[in-house]
């Protein structure tokens, strides 16, 4: 059966990547998907509903289809893990509504899709899964040495570069919610760029550092989500932005930590930036499920994730391995054993 059309890719920003599309809505890459054969990457495009500025690039380059689908997932996995014993759990039920509005929720969504497509597109690119790229070619020694000692460094310059333009922001004029996306669009790539780091590796006789050669190297995926959940918890409250006679605009948002909620104040580069209030999310709405039946923890997250409503609380009995021994040669030989294991979960 023909799979269901999945959003277009906004060029305003990411956020239509993490839209009401879950995995299953987007085509898989079957054994015959492999853009090295013929032309089967354009249908790969073809199956993303992309703008038509989108389309010809990806088209252009084959392998960009299934990094784009490694970016959503990539996106998908971090933000639940980040959420998961938060009200709001990154649930793919309710986004497109809650992608309408400017809550702080939608701030990291922006962000951190953007942040997963920057990431898979700097390592699809090492990991020559890109004709248009490879590694880090960065005109510097070091890359050069690592090129050498067949290392591959992630080409963080040209995925920025390409992102860049993939996106296509284009003049936004006054609209505030279109600034403010933006900026948390930019934020997730900040994020990526400022997590870079230089990974060395000896090269000699016995494990000496008679040579030494370095390159950059992305952070794993889940630091980029542990700081901008951060910057989730510290996200900045957008009122206005100014606008000179040249067009360049800043948004002026409540100054961090102020007695007075109006205090004005200019978020810096790497906060989260967002226009409303978020809902409470306790409850079934069209932005979420609400938490009722949620699984929670009772000395962390109960009280809050279940809203005053309480909790059940049920028994049940689990499997698992246990007095594992190492037999020769070469297996390990383990008992099973159960025991009793509480779970609580939100009240109705």
């Amino acid at each position: 059966p023909k799979p269901p059309p999945s959003p277009k890719l906004s060029p305003r920003a990411l956020g239509s990547l993490t839209g009401k599309e879950g995995l299953t809505h987007l085509p898989s890459l079957g054994p015959s998907a492999n853009p090295a054969q013929g032309k089967a990457h354009l249908k790969q495009c073809d199956l993303l509903k992309l703008s038509r500025k989108q389309k010809r690039l990806c088209q252009r380059e084959p392998g960009l289809a299934e990094t784009l689908r490694d970016a959503i997932r990539l996106s998908i996995m971090e933000c639940q893990y980040q959420f998961r014993n938060e009200r709001w759990n990154c649930s793919l039920d309710g986004r497109t509504s809650l992608l309408k509005r400017g809550f702080k929720e939608t701030a990291f969504l922006y962000a951190v899709s953007s942040a997963a497509l920057t990431h898979s597109l700097a390592r699809a690119c090492s990991a020559g899964r890109m004709e248009r790229c490879t590694c880090d070619d960065s005109p510097d020694l070091e890359n050069r040495k690592a090129w050498q000692w067949g290392v591959c460094g992630d080409n963080l310059k040209y995925s920025t570069k390409f992102l860049k333009n993939f996106l296509g922001q284009k003049k936004i004029g006054k609209d505030l919610r279109a600034k403010v996306d933006i900026h948390n669009t930019n934020v997730g790539i900040k994020t990526v760029k400022n997590g870079l780091k230089t990974t060395c590796k000896c090269h000699g006789v016995s494990g000496s550092c008679a040579v030494r050669t370095c390159w950059k190297q992305l952070s794993p995926f889940h630091e980029t989500g542990k700081i901008l959940k951060l910057r989730f918890d510290d996200a900045v409250k957008i009122f206005s932005a100014t606008n000179d006679a040249v067009g360049h605009s800043e948004l002026v948002g409540t100054q961090r930590r102020s007695h007075s909620p109006k205090t004005p104040a200019t978020p810096r580069s790497t906060d989260l930036v967002y226009v409303d209030d978020s809902p409470s999310f306790c409850r079934p709405s069209k932005y979420s499920l609400g938490t009722a039946g949620r699984t929670c923890s009772r000395e962390a997250s109960c009280d809050s994730l279940c809203c005053g409503r309480g909790y059940n609380t049920q028994s049940r009995m689990v499997t698992f391995s246990c007095h594992c021994q190492v037999q020769w040669c070469c297996y390990v030989e383990c008992q099973q054993c159960m025991q009793e294991e509480v779970i609580y979960s939100c009240k109705q």
